[in-house]
């Protein structure tokens, strides 16, 4: 697997909020009774979305979707590499880089095309990240894709490419993160210029630019990320808004309204929504918990999310990419599932707005692979267990190549159908031409007869099986129906 290097700065996006945060601050009795939401079946059922980090931070192709911030703190190597590319920060700053973000190869019906073929099922276009370009017509922010870039309202393009082909849209939401995302510690800097201010909005001090920033954001900065919300809402409404962690730190009025108008949108419209965070940025029971990067060591009793990226080291496209393999990709989705979640998959466009061949291929690998298993996969819910196996991934959080273990033949994970078959996922093909399962032995957690085994991809045909009371041992057919990983349906 790769290697960590040195030129990418893993970013630490999930930030826990300080204790007891509402309690110092106005409006902590605000009632969230009434946003109280349950998880939309569709999402349920989905399993597999994709978004992607497509914004001027793709222009440079280096470091990753930071860099609008990273090149401000001198002595950083995107702050090396950006003056050494394009000039000091006084003559050429982040807005210098908008007209470079082409998208003059972009086309939104091809993007969901590729989607398609991969085998998701909800598309999560970009809203705006951390930087304060909007991806949307936006009457809010001047600084958008309509105006700047590649002058497009990207997110309504996509919008009407992703209904088109009855999928579920989404919209990725960043900009809590603006709230001293620009700050320098080089004051010739342009976003201290005051003509500037409508790029990078009005300067902060440095303690700004922290996870738990100081100030905290005032009334200014509170109504303009709920008014680009509440665009998203009235002029798009997406069956699920993404928003990135350090949300805590808006008002919780401001907050609470947007979960107020959302969910009353949509009831009008007749459709069933979902928001996903991260955190505590909103109260439990309103929403979906996103856990970021996660491989979850245990089964969670409610639907959940994880995003993670089909790159190393970086969300956005960079010139020196390394791709995780499908195996991988394919391996973590069925980990995730199989734990009672959905993974949302990150996609790294170029500034011309076009995927790379590697993460191409990688998808219709993907694709492959689920028009074979997808049966064990979408529409499913949890097992009993998640799996069995040598293989756990006791590490939560995982960014690195180097912190995966890597799975066996001898690693299965569960899923239940709706009409009641259970679907066992082999990671692996094991050489010996038989698989034991030790949770389905006689007198085991299903002790109901079994009546039929077969894998998906092999037609119809009855697998040899027996069973005793160490494990359910099934007999493989001698060829494999794909590759990277096996479903056995269990009836």
């Amino acid at each position: 697997m790769a290697k960590e290097k040195g030129n990418h700065s893993e970013q630490n996006h999930e930030i826990e909020p300080p204790k007891n945060l509402d309690k110092t601050r106005p409006g902590f009795k605000l009632d969230w009774s009434q946003v109280m939401h349950h998880c939309p079946e569709w999402f349920r059922d989905a399993k597999f979305g994709v978004f992607y980090h497509w914004g001027p931070y793709s222009v440079p192709e280096y470091d990753s979707e930071w860099y609008s911030r990273n090149m401000y703190q001198k002595g950083h190597l995107a702050n090396i590499y950006h003056e050494k590319t394009f000039g000091s920060l006084d003559s050429f700053g982040y807005k210098d880089l908008y007209a470079g973000m082409t998208g003059e190869r972009f086309d939104a019906d091809e993007w969901v095309k590729l989607f398609m073929r991969a085998g998701v099922k909800y598309v999560v276009p970009m809203g705006e990240h951390g930087d304060n370009f909007s991806m949307w017509d936006s009457k809010t922010n001047p600084v958008n894709a309509v105006n700047y870039g590649p002058k497009r309202d990207i997110l309504g393009k996509m919008k009407k490419a992703v209904e088109k082909q009855g999928l579920k849209l989404g919209t990725s939401l960043h900009h809590s993160w603006l709230w001293g995302w620009f700050c320098s510690n080089d004051p010739s800097a342009d976003i201290y210029a005051p003509e500037n201010e409508v790029f990078y909005r009005k300067a902060l001090p440095y303690s700004a630019q922290s996870a738990h920033p100081y100030p905290f954001p005032d009334k200014e900065f509170n109504q303009m990320w709920l008014d680009k919300c509440l665009e998203i809402v009235d002029g798009y409404l997406p069956d699920l808004i993404y928003f990135d962690s350090r949300v805590y730190i808006v008002e919780e009025e401001y907050r609470l309204r947007f979960m107020e108008r959302y969910y009353e949108a949509a009831r009008k419209a007749g459709k069933e929504v979902a928001v996903t965070y991260k955190g505590e940025d909103f109260k439990d029971g309103c929403g979906i918990r996103d856990f970021e990067c996660y491989w979850q060591p245990n089964q969670h009793p409610f639907p959940w999310q994880t995003d993670d990226k089909t790159v190393w080291y970086t969300w956005c496209h960079i010139a020196d990419a390394q791709y995780k393999s499908p195996t991988f990709l394919i391996h973590q989705l069925c980990e995730v599932v199989s734990k009672n979640g959905n993974f949302l998959m990150n996609l790294a466009p170029t500034k011309e707005g076009y995927f790379p061949d590697e993460m191409v291929a990688n998808l219709h690998e993907i694709g492959d692979w689920l028009k074979v298993n997808g049966e064990g996969i979408y529409n499913t819910r949890p097992f009993l267990i998640y799996g069995e196996g040598p293989t756990l991934q006791t590490t939560n959080r995982i960014f690195h190549a180097h912190q995966i273990k890597d799975f066996t033949a001898e690693d299965i994970r569960f899923t239940k159908g709706k009409d009641g078959a259970t679907y066992a996922i082999m990671l692996g093909w094991p050489h010996a031409g038989k698989i034991s399962i030790r949770v389905l032995r006689e007198g085991g957690e299903l002790a109901g007869p079994i009546r039929r085994v077969t894998m998906l991809g092999n037609g119809k045909t009855p697998l040899d099986f027996t069973r005793d009371n160490t494990a359910l041992t099934v007999t493989l057919p001698s060829e494999k129906p794909c590759k990277h990983a096996y479903t056995l349906k269990i009836e």
